[in-house]
């Protein structure tokens, strides 16, 4: 019960300080933060009171409104609520750069995850690789980006 209990305390503070960074004054007795939080997510009020007084953790549909109202992604909120590990919602794309070792997209690699059609693909890998070496973060190997790519225009 303890490790809950704890789990209940970082999750309502971690809350808590994202609604004063957004500006829902939650420290003075009639500061309406959490009214008017509970209206900008749409969820009872109760909800947001019972969470900052450590009471419960919010169900899956709060915790989607609550996240969307604090401008945090629903991965972050079941994260930092303990409900879900890092490893549980791992980030699109995270085992491809883990199995590349370098972690960096390529110009290609991008294309394909963007849906560019074949017939813009070569010029927005050309556009992508200009801008890149222009910035000085060059791709890793440019030849290997064209893979598949015809060459004609």
């Amino acid at each position: 019960m303890g490790e809950k209990a704890s789990e209940m305390e970082r999750f309502a503070g971690w809350v808590e300080t994202l609604m004063r960074e957004r500006g829902y004054d939650i420290d003075s007795p009639r500061g309406g933060g959490r009214s008017r939080l509970a209206e900008d997510a749409g969820v009872h009020r109760a909800a947001v009171t019972r969470l900052l007084q450590r009471q419960s953790l919010p169900d899956l549909e709060t915790m989607r409104a609550l996240a969307r109202a604090l401008g945090v992604s629903l991965r972050d909120m079941l994260i930092e609520s303990g409900k879900v590990t890092a490893d549980d919602l791992p980030l699109p794309g995270a085992a491809r750069a883990a199995d590349r070792g370098a972690g960096r997209t390529t110009p290609a690699e991008a294309a394909e995850l963007l849906g560019i059609p074949d017939s813009h693909r070569r010029q927005f890998i050309e556009m992508t690789e200009m801008i890149m070496t222009v910035s000085g973060a060059r791709p890793e190997d440019p030849r290997s980006t064209h893979r598949g790519v015809s060459a004609g225009r």
